[in-house]
């Protein structure tokens, strides 16, 4: 006898509280052993999601209660992963839609559920966090309704179910003045307003594949939902690809979900989320079915990229000193592998064998990328990212975002004054009584670009911003986004205390005394708009005169923390960034592909 089923997807804004949630559900609905060490953000597996905490991959869990196999796919909340949001909304019947109760829906709340309203799905809405100060549960409530209006939701999903809950503390309350005891409300319903799966299950097999996974002992394992029919291990399958052709094989391996573990099993039928094994060229989107009556799901679609930017071999002066995986190739395969599991990415050969061109959601999801290649030991150089134009109606359209900021009162006007320099244009600006001001713009992408710094230098590191695709719209010529020049170091060696301590009046510096330079390097940003080439590695002429002040202890300035996101913000159209295992490095182009880029 099979179990009852409920598949349903956590959706929100990034750090509205969904992986901390599904560690409550988990932990109630019994997944770990008595006394055992559950780690914080339990479904967030992978270091560098660990690290920033957020999300970056979806993943499904399933948990039991009173006899129904309840499976949870955990998504991320951030736009540049919107990839991952889209195709499992096509593996559930509902959704939950987070909303903090302070913040209310933000950029990517809107995104996500944008998503969930075309899916047809009808949400339960959950206020997280209530129990922290200046929560106002009510408040979040009228605006989440508010921005159900403005979607377009049908009479049906304005009519949506909300709870009460804090993730953190583990409860979820159905009305504010009931007793916060433990999850069970949400359990309850899931049962209640996520409709079991449709599907018939002695109709030809129809199952797509919605997330991809690799295993050394059983290669490439593909996950999805069985919309029709019954999967069994070691039976005969067709996939039918992207491009129609049929390829049969044998289902190696079926695998169920339980708690965090992959369990075998030896059938599913319509309705279960399962993991494959037996496809080596399966794709995302793609169908497995019957060999003798194949018949293909509709493709996923996702959104295109917005933002691109160029890949090429390592060739500056410190070239393969550090990295393990350092030619064209290398490089070009570890791309293409990529392109296997990561559905908004694109990549393009260039007329340069060591060049590609590689496309995606956002700087993050760009960002995420570079990062997890270098932590694998690749060395590389990345150029300035670029949006990407299209035709829309036979006018060039470029894409625009929604940009919201939380600032403190005082930063509200020179940012305004700032974004309106970059072609944005405000929508709406919420003055709250805590001293911060909400503001929110629609602005070119482009004007983003190399923002997120000075947006920090406006507000003094008080500042949150979040920003998601809204569309794509006429180019509106140039925006200004000038910056200062930089400070370029024009011979090869060790930068010095000496040599930094006597230009800090020129700028100030991405390096410290100790630090390798070769020409060309950026090594950091001048006070005035042109570059300036220093002479970083000059030492102090030695004599054997005492100086009276010798005894006096002379500090240098701290050097600005350049991180790769914050690198890749910062450079211009004419600069690289160096990516090695162990350094970032800013540097200048070459004047020969200076003028080729002209």
């Amino acid at each position: 006898m099979t179990l009852p089923i409920r598949n349903v997807a956590i959706i929100a804004h990034v750090d509205h509280g969904k992986t901390t949630l599904v560690d409550a559900l988990l932990k109630q609905a019994g997944t770990f052993r008595e006394g055992e060490e559950v780690p914080d953000c339990v479904m967030d597996s992978n270091d560098l999601e660990r690290e920033r905490g957020i999300t970056i991959l979806a993943k499904n869990t399933a948990v039991r209660y009173k006899d129904t196999l309840i499976n949870i796919v955990d998504t991320p909340g951030h736009a540049d992963f919107g990839g991952e949001v889209e195709r499992v909304l096509g593996m559930v019947d509902g959704c939950l839609l987070i909303v903090d109760a302070n913040e209310g829906p933000m950029p990517q709340t809107r995104f996500v559920l944008k998503k969930a309203l075309e899916q047809g799905l009808r949400p339960i809405v959950l206020v997280n966090k209530i129990d922290r100060p200046q929560a106002d549960p009510h408040a979040a409530i009228d605006k989440v309704l508010d921005l159900f209006l403005e979607l377009g939701a049908d009479d049906d999903q304005c009519e949506f179910p909300y709870l009460f809950a804090s993730g953190l503390s583990g409860f979820a309350i159905e009305q504010l003045e009931d007793e916060r005891v433990d999850m069970k409300p949400l359990f309850e319903a899931f049962l209640r307003h996520v409709p079991p799966p449709v599907g018939d299950p002695n109709a030809s097999l129809q199952l797509q594949v919605t997330t991809l996974d690799y295993s050394e002992y059983l290669g490439r394992i593909v996950i999805g939902r069985v919309h029709n029919g019954t999967i069994r291990a070691g039976q005969q399958a067709a996939l039918v690809t992207e491009t129609g052709d049929i390829v049969k094989a044998k289902i190696t391996k079926l695998m169920g979900f339980e708690g965090l573990k992959r369990i075998d099993v030896e059938e599913a039928s319509a309705g279960n989320i399962v993991a494959v094994a037996g496809f080596a060229d399966a794709n995302i989107g793609e169908t497995i079915t019957c060999p003798n009556e194949p018949r293909a799901l509709p493709l996923i679609k996702v959104d295109e990229p917005t933002l691109q930017m160029t890949f090429s071999v390592n060739d500056s002066p410190f070239a393969g000193q550090e990295g393990k995986m350092v030619t064209s190739r290398q490089v070009r395969d570890r791309l293409m592998r990529e392109l296997e599991t990561n559905v908004a990415l694109r990549v393009e050969e260039t007329d340069s064998p060591d060049r590609f061109l590689v496309s995606g959601r956002g700087e993050l999801h760009l960002g995420i990328l570079i990062e997890t290649m270098r932590r694998e030991g690749y060395e590389f150089q990345v150029s300035q990212p670029q949006v990407i134009y299209r035709e829309v109606n036979g006018q060039p359209c470029e894409p625009y975002e929604t940009l919201v900021l939380d600032v403190p009162d005082e930063a509200s006007g020179s940012c305004i004054e700032r974004l309106g320099q970059r072609k944005a244009e405000m929508q709406d600006m919420q003055v709250g009584g805590n001293g911060r001001t909400q503001l929110e713009f629609v602005i070119p992408a482009r004007g983003l670009i190399g923002f997120r710094g000075e947006f920090m230098r406006l507000t003094r590191g008080d500042g949150i911003m979040n920003h998601s695709f809204f569309d794509y719209r006429p180019i509106v010529g140039d925006i200004d986004a000038r910056r200062n020049g930089v400070l370029i170091s024009f011979e090869e060696g060790v930068a010095t205390f000496y040599a930094l301590k006597n230009s800090e009046d020129r700028g100030v510096f991405f390096i410290k005394p100790g630090t390798k330079v070769y020409k060309g390097m950026i090594v950091g940003e001048h006070n005035r708009p042109q570059d300036l080439e220093l002479n970083v590695c000059k030492t102090k002429q030695l004599t054997n005169h005492r100086a009276a002040s010798g005894d006096e202890l002379v500090q240098l300035q701290a050097p600005i923390d350049m991180s790769l996101e914050r690198a890749l913000e910062y450079i211009g159209p004419d600069e690289l960034l160096e990516i090695t295992p162990e350094s970032i490095r800013l540097r200048k182009m070459a004047k020969e592909k200076r003028l080729a880029k002209r």
